[in-house]
């Protein structure tokens, strides 16, 4: 069955000042799916997210956007009645207990007290959360936080979810966690939008992702055909600065290097093997290529001004 199209964004440019935030940038993004924005600090991705959903439309240059059929210029509530948000920070109100935000909340979208309750507990089930119903905010740990803003953004059963940096900051078990809610979200039918510096976030979780850099888009497509498309399958890195002139580098291998690692790509996994078969333990680390490396590749190992 042919895939139905529930974003699109054509030749989206947006500057501030001086600076080009958004340069020519398309994309569509499909119904249920989870579609990924990924790039350094800096290569525009939370001003495509804001744009999406109306939050910066007053400086959008020129490009057209359609959010399920609706145009963020001038349908911008339309576009926040069905869409979830869960922004970089919590934002929720210390002072208040998870019931009382959430109820404040349930507002905005004309619940009625009865329904937003039976919407509540059964979110907070989902989001693990039923026995910190009556908690104040600031009682609650990280993790807890975060997960009642995934809560908080789902009230109003969303078609559209944006997820802007949503794991960071938390441990491995919070991040699984919510990996786990995102997922069953997809197979639900709700259609998400993810930006995050964790490239395994976005390998695990995104059937589709572009690559940012600068503003424009780089690369394009499902994460796994990404890397095997545009990078060797195995790497060696080097992690002793003091071998990197000693080490013979063949033919069928690409090396990068910054001050301190030098990375060794090869598609013969036996030819790295060797190359690491004459360093001692804690000189070298021998893996295959993933992601990151792929986000490294394209857009640099310098950190960004």
């Amino acid at each position: 069955m042919k895939n139905e199209t529930a974003i699109t964004a054509d030749n989206i440019n947006k500057t501030y000042k001086t600076l080009k935030a958004v340069d020519d940038l398309s994309f569509f993004v499909n119904k249920s799916e989870c579609f990924g924005i990924l790039g350094p600090n800096g290569a525009g991705k939370t001003t495509m997210m804001k744009m999406l959903y109306g939050k910066a439309v007053r400086d959008r240059d020129s490009g057209r956007i359609n959010v399920f059929g609706y145009d963020p210029k001038n349908r911008e509530l339309e576009i926040k009645y069905l869409s979830g948000i869960v922004p970089q920070e919590n934002n929720l109100d210390d002072e208040l207990s998870v019931i009382q935000n959430l109820l404040i909340y349930s507002k905005f979208y004309g619940l009625n007290c009865r329904k937003s309750l039976d919407r509540i507990n059964e979110l907070l089930e989902f989001m693990e959360l039923t026995g910190k119903k009556h908690e104040k905010i600031r009682h609650l740990s990280g993790g807890m936080k975060r997960r009642l803003t995934f809560v908080r953004s789902l009230l109003n059963n969303p078609r559209l979810l944006i997820l802007d940096e949503p794991t960071t900051g938390l441990d491995p078990q919070v991040r699984h966690n919510i990996w786990d809610k995102i997922r069953l979200l997809k197979k639900d039918g709700v259609t998400i939008i993810l930006t995050t510096h964790y490239m395994e976030e976005a390998y695990q979780l995104c059937d589709r992702v572009i690559l940012m850099h600068k503003g424009r888009k780089i690369l394009e497509g499902n994460p796994l055909d990404l890397i095997n498309k545009n990078i060797d399958k195995y790497v060696l890195e080097i992690l002793n600065h003091a071998l990197f002139d000693k080490i013979k580098i063949g033919k069928n291998i690409n090396s990068d290097r910054t001050q301190n690692r030098m990375y060794l790509y090869s598609m013969n996994l036996k030819s790295l093997e060797l190359l690491a078969g004459g360093l001692k333990p804690g000189d070298y680390y021998l893996r295959q290529s993933n992601l990151e490396d792929l986000f490294l590749k394209t857009t640099g190992r310098i950190l960004n001004e």
